[in-house]
């Protein structure tokens, strides 16, 4: 008896023993299932498995977890920063990999680089690094098999089209691309030419995409002396696809003509740095691209993933410039940002584009466009803001319309003497126009060029049709290909030069006035300055604080096509006046501005809402979030004292 109660127990625990699990955590028996929570679909897989890593057996226990509430709101909580990467890497931790009825891991250094560039945004509303995304307990090292759930974020989850092999390096596909067929073409150009090119991001969209830039130069990533800086910048608004497409086309060009020696693309490289930004707003292209080529829509994808214009988003420094112009002596160039910006709403791409702006010396730029066939230039804003269309010239009214002019004249539609056509209601213009004489608008990206660093932009409406349908892109390319390259051939006119103190030594932020243009330049890190200018003779001065003033006499004749070179050697003074240092200094990027503070990812808002916990409360503002939870609220997030 005694052994036939033994023989039962023996079974009945081994019919209850837990079966074994494999490496992974997963039940053997477990199988791979269809994601369906709301906020991991846009992952670049389709199924999953339960348990996840943190031991939840079912979708309802996820999403009532604190875990996934956090993921859900980390885009408010942070104010668009670090997103959708985190709750992207969230996902791979709640809504694990899975193929083949095996689970598969994040990787372990994807964790780590997103930990190291944001863990300073927990900080800053007081908050811990959640305990779920622990790179050493929840990854894996690329050994061991692992997958980067941010992949497609670098345009990197991508199909490539079967072609010919035979084709040849000169080949242009004129076709629509996708963000990841964009971000994958700019890689494959700048790795065809790796000695003259290189691909790099300014920053990411609301969306969490990189804002990539290619860029053409002998010496790739780094700003060379008195080699002036060229960009283009495309689709900045969504749905004006244009622009996108050229610069796509552009960097290919440029790519082979070089390697094939054409000496007007040899020159132009070798002697300027260009820097190429086909999608400003890749958010709104997704959306656009939805309705598809051929739909002329004026509102769809237009915007941001925020719903913000792009081209209304930049401080408006016009206004400003406005007020001074009556002021003698004031100057109209290198505005410092109003702090009352700052509490608006500022897009990552606009604070991506105004870092960019300060980090590379930029002489000459253009937006690329879409709905009618025009060059437009600063200013943008009216003078007397009530009238819509009115003459707002700059100082520099004649460089900028001769700027204009170089790609209208080249451009063999906007230069056809037909009324009836796309842009003829431009002709009698000469297929260029004052932007606030056309319609009046404030907060664009041209005016805060202007005024705000030493570059000129102009803006090109490339076509009537925002979307057009790809059989027409080959044509639109050859319309454009010549005043693309004339264009940025106009960076060199003007004149160019270093200065220096009587040692040689360079100086930095040292003015270059002209005599009777309200608009001066600064001169880069290495002391060497860029001076649009039409032909004409003018009178050029150079100063900076604590030395005295040099003056030149210079004229550029009209067949001139390259900068003169004018150096200047500035002597110190013992004394100098007061009022010119304060000018000075007042001029010069308000050392307190928040963009030198964030990284272009940040968002400025309230301190309220970015300062951490206020006087006399217990938690920290964003705990209201997790109020629902009632036994599991996430007391990992509370930093410890």
């Amino acid at each position: 008896m005694v052994l036939r109660l033994l023989l039962l127990l023996s079974g009945l625990l081994r019919a209850t023993k837990p079966a074994p699990r494999c490496e992974t955590g997963q039940e053997t028996l477990a199988k791979c299932v269809d994601i369906a929570l709301s906020s991991c679909t846009d992952v670049t897989y389709a199924q999953m498995m339960y348990p996840n890593f943190l031991d939840q057996k079912s979708r309802e226990v996820i999403e009532y977890s604190s875990e996934y509430i956090l993921i859900s709101v980390l885009q408010n909580l942070l104010q668009g920063e670090c997103n959708p990467d985190l709750r992207l890497l969230g996902c791979s931790v709640l809504a694990p990999q899975c193929e083949k009825d095996k689970v598969i891991k994040p990787c372990r250094h994807v964790c780590e680089n997103l930990k190291k560039n944001c863990l300073h945004a927990f900080d800053a509303i007081d908050m811990a690094w959640p305990y779920f995304l622990d790179c050493d307990r929840f990854f894996a090292g690329e050994e061991e098999g692992c997958f980067d759930p941010l992949a497609k974020l670098r345009g990197e989850v991508v199909v490539e089209e079967d072609l010919p092999s035979d084709l040849p390096g000169t080949f242009i596909q004129f076709k629509h691309h996708s963000y990841s067929q964009m971000v994958s073409m700019l890689k494959k150009t700048a790795s065809k030419c790796s000695h003259i090119a290189t691909t790099y991001s300014i920053g990411r969209s609301f969306e969490g995409k990189d804002l990539f830039v290619i860029e053409f130069s002998t010496k790739p990533g780094h700003h060379e002396l008195l080699k002036p800086e060229f960009k283009y910048i495309g689709n900045m608004h969504g749905n004006e696809v244009v622009g996108k497409e050229l610069l796509i086309y552009l960097a290919q060009y440029l790519c082979s003509e070089y390697l094939l020696g054409n000496p007007r693309i040899q020159t132009l490289i070798n002697n300027t740095r260009i820097h190429l930004l086909p999608s400003l707003n890749p958010d709104g292209y997704e959306l656009a691209a939805e309705e598809g080529a051929g739909y002329n829509g004026w509102v769809i994808g237009r915007q941001t993933a925020q719903n913000l214009d792009l081209n209304r988003n930049f401080p408006d420094l016009t206004s400003e410039a406005y007020r001074r112009a009556g002021i003698r002596g004031a100057r109209l160039d290198h505005i410092p940002i109003p702090q009352s910006y700052w509490w608006g709403k500022v897009a990552p791409e606009t604070k991506a584009v105004m870092k960019w702006l300060r980090s590379i010396p930029f002489v000459l730029s253009a937006s690329l466009h879409g709905g009618e066939l025009v060059v437009t230039y600063p200013y943008d804003y009216s003078r007397h803001p009530m009238e819509e269309k009115m003459f707002s010239p700059t100082p520099d009214e004649k460089t900028f319309k001769m700027l204009a002019k170089a790609y209208a004249d080249a451009h063999p539609v906007i230069s056809d003497r037909s009324e009836l056509r796309c842009g003829g209601n431009f002709v009698r213009r000469g297929g260029i126009i004052n932007g606030a004489e056309w319609y009046s608008f404030t907060g664009g990206m041209a005016d805060f060029n202007y005024l705000h660093t030493n570059c000129f932009e102009v803006t090109v409406e490339v076509g009537c049709e925002k979307f057009p349908l790809e059989e027409e892109l080959f044509t639109i390319w050859h319309e454009n290909r010549d005043a693309l390259l004339n264009y940025m051939e106009m960076v060199h006119r003007g004149i160019k030069g270093i200065v220096s103190d009587k040692f040689g030594n360079p100086i930095k932020n040292a003015r270059i006035s002209v005599r009777g243009i309200q608009h001066d330049v600064t001169t880069a890190a290495d002391g060497d300055y860029w001076r649009l200018l039409s032909p004409g003779t003018y009178i050029i001065s150079a100063q900076a604080p604590g030395y005295s003033r040099v003056m030149k006499r210079v004229t550029l004749p009209t067949k001139m096509k390259r900068a003169g070179r004018v150096d200047f050697v500035l002597r110190p003074i013992e004394t100098w006046p007061n009022k010119l240092l304060r000018r000075s200094m007042e001029d010069i990027y308000d050392p307190y501005d928040p963009l030198e503070l964030y990284d272009p990812h940040a968002q400025h808002g309230q301190p309220e809402a970015r300062g951490g916990s206020p006087p006399g409360r217990d938690k920290p503002w964003w705990w209201s979030y997790f109020s629902s939870l009632d036994l599991h609220k996430p007391l990992w997030l509370l930093k410890q004292r």
